[in-house]
This record gives C-alpha cells, structure tokens and sequence, in this order.
C-alpha cells in the first residue's frame, strides 16, 4: 500500500485525492492539501518508488493505477466516489486509473500533462543527484551548491532537494528504477476504451507540457473533458501560483458536486 497522508475530516463533500508526479510527494501538496480539506477529506499519495511508499522493481502507468485503485477502493466504499487530481507523471497515472476502473472517480483533474509521449526525459537531472556526493554533506545548502553545477535554476534544485534526507544522506526516490523506467514515464499507455465523466485539464499557461494539438487525443479518450489554463505558469501551476490553482480546483470540484 502505498503512504499517504490525510488532510481533513469526511464531510457531505466528495474526498480528494492528488498525486504527485515525477521526483515529488505528498508533501509537496502540503499546502494545497491543507487549504480544500477545508470542505473535504483530502488524501494525497507518495507514489511508488517516491517518498516513503514501498520500492518496486516497475514505474509503468498500467502499476501506478493500480497502487491507485488500492488506495481509493476503501475510500469509495465509505464515501463514494473520489475527485481525483494527478499533476505531470501523476496525471498520466490518474488518466489511467479513469479508463480502467471510472467506477472510483466522480471527477477527473489532469494537472499540465496530456496523454501523448514526450520526446523529453529527466535522466540528466538523476544524474546530477548522482553526482552530488553525500559523504560531504551537513546541510541542504551543501547539497544545493553541487547541484548547482547541474541545475541551473533555482526552483528545480529546490523541488529536487525536498526528496533528500540530509541527516540520512540518502534520497526518498529509487533513482535506479526511476532512470531504467524512463521510456515508460515519458510515454503513455497503449490504451482502449473511454472515460466519460466529468474531466478537467488544466495547465500552466506558459508551459511547454500541453499542446493546443494535444486537445484532440484528450478529448478521444475523455470525452467530456474541460480546459483551461492559469496565466503566467509553467509546469509547476500549484507552486508557482498556488492561491489560483486552488481557487480553480474548488471551483471545479463543487460545480460537479452540485450536479450530482
């Protein structure tokens, strides 16, 4: 089973689950998680070979859902179906999750990803953790200056270093696997069938991840789904502007609670 952490308390509202993407965690949503558990019962996920969820030997999308499903099958059986919101590699895995078992969701929401494969990949920045040698490392500053030689920006290095335990000297990601399963990670599923309940899709407005020609595949596989973008972000929406990505969220959760 994978880790989770609960925000909140069952209300009359449908519960949330988000899901990270790639080299995050739960606790990278602390924030958010804690604002809509205002309404709701929020339960955000370490995903597998993330944080402090178990290591397996596999990062396919097909395996995420099913971690998913596991998580959410309980959840449903008490309160119903979920909101279920995943962000980059999460929202791959949510849109997974959809088309094979719609049963858990009452709504879909696909943070600034697309179902289409990337011709991109993060290895070089598993190889700059790599590189950052631990031996030698007292404080995350320490950390963040060799980094530094790798990564330039600043908010990267950042997101990066909230997976390291400094006082461990070891990283809460299976960088193995994660750079083995790459081609996995950057693809998307062959898959069948249609999800055909409430979707939405949303992007970071200067990001690069979502494509105006993205929209027809989107629509192929989710039918109903929505669009939208918050202006002046990029692949980080919730970070970069996180008053307005929850401001939307809640706005999208309680429009389709009320049509049911």
């Amino acid at each position: 089973m994978l880790h989770i952490d609960l925000n909140g308390q069952p209300t009359d509202a449908s519960p949330l689950l988000i899901v990270h993407g790639l080299f995050g965690s739960a606790r990278n949503w602390g924030v958010i998680s804690k604002r809509l558990s205002d309404e709701r019962l929020v339960v955000a996920v370490d995903q597998r070979n993330h944080g402090a969820s178990p290591r397996f030997p596999t990062q396919s999308y097909p395996d995420m859902a099913a971690d998913l499903a596991e998580v959410l099958e309980p959840l449903v059986a008490e309160h119903g179906p979920c909101h279920v919101m995943g962000h980059s590699m999460g929202g791959k895995a949510v849109m997974v999750l959809a088309l094979e078992r719609p049963e858990l969701i009452k709504s879909l929401v696909v943070a600034d990803i697309s179902p289409v494969t990337y011709s991109h990949d993060n290895t070089p920045l598993i190889e700059a953790m790599r590189r950052i040698d631990l031996s030698i490392v007292e404080k995350r500053s320490d950390a963040d200056k060799q980094l530094a030689r790798d990564v330039l920006d600043a908010g990267v290095r950042a997101f990066l270093l909230q997976s390291l335990v400094v006082k461990e000297k070891r990283w809460l990601l299976n960088l193995d696997v994660l750079e083995a399963e790459m081609p996995k990670i950057t693809a998307f599923p062959e898959v069948s069938g249609q999800y055909h309940g409430p979707t939405f899709f949303l992007s970071g407005g200067e990001s690069t991840y979502v494509e105006r020609d993205h929209r027809a595949r989107s629509k192929a596989l989710f039918p109903e789904a929505k669009f939208a973008s918050i202006p002046g972000t990029g692949h980080w929406l919730h970070a970069e502007k996180p008053r307005e990505f929850e401001a939307a969220m809640r706005a999208w959760m309680h429009a389709v609670d009320a049509k049911a």
